[in-house]
């Protein structure tokens, strides 16, 4: 559980680290293929909550702007962002840091940002309608 809980924390850090990553921050851990399979699955676990919050998110903003007065002529997202007093925020802050002893850095906010913008103007625009959409958000 305790290497759980500091892969959910690196997170914050790295969204897609290297086994040689994994293997400079775990130097407790007995490496093998099924350890580093294991890790790696983990990250990309963290990666389709991230996503997901993300997709939801942005999705329920067009939602917003569509029912709001004027819609048709909004399609900024300039609304839209990832503070740390935001709901997104909260939800992704429970599920990496639960017992909230760490400070979410800096740039993982900038990141939810930029990812939150994306999906926003992909939905916005309709490209979420290419089976690939999510592709290029994914980086």
């Amino acid at each position: 559980p305790c290497h759980l809980k500091k892969a959910k924390l690196m997170f914050f850090y790295a969204r897609y680290p290297s086994s040689n990553t994994l293997k400079t921050y775990f130097p407790d851990v007995k490496f093998n293929r099924c350890v580093t399979s294991q890790m790696i699955k983990w990250f990309s676990n963290f990666r389709e909550f991230f996503y997901i919050q993300m997709e939801r998110f942005a999705r329920q903003a067009v939602r917003e702007a569509l029912t709001r007065e004027g819609a048709p002529r909004l399609g900024r997202e300039s609304h839209l962002r990832v503070g740390r007093d935001t709901e997104l925020y909260r939800i992704l802050n429970m599920h990496y840091n639960k017992s909230n002893v760490y400070q979410v850095p800096e740039r993982f906010i900038e990141v939810s940002d930029v990812a939150l913008r994306e999906f926003y103007s992909a939905i916005w625009t309709g490209r979420d309608s290419d089976p690939c959409w999510k592709k290029g958000i994914y980086k």
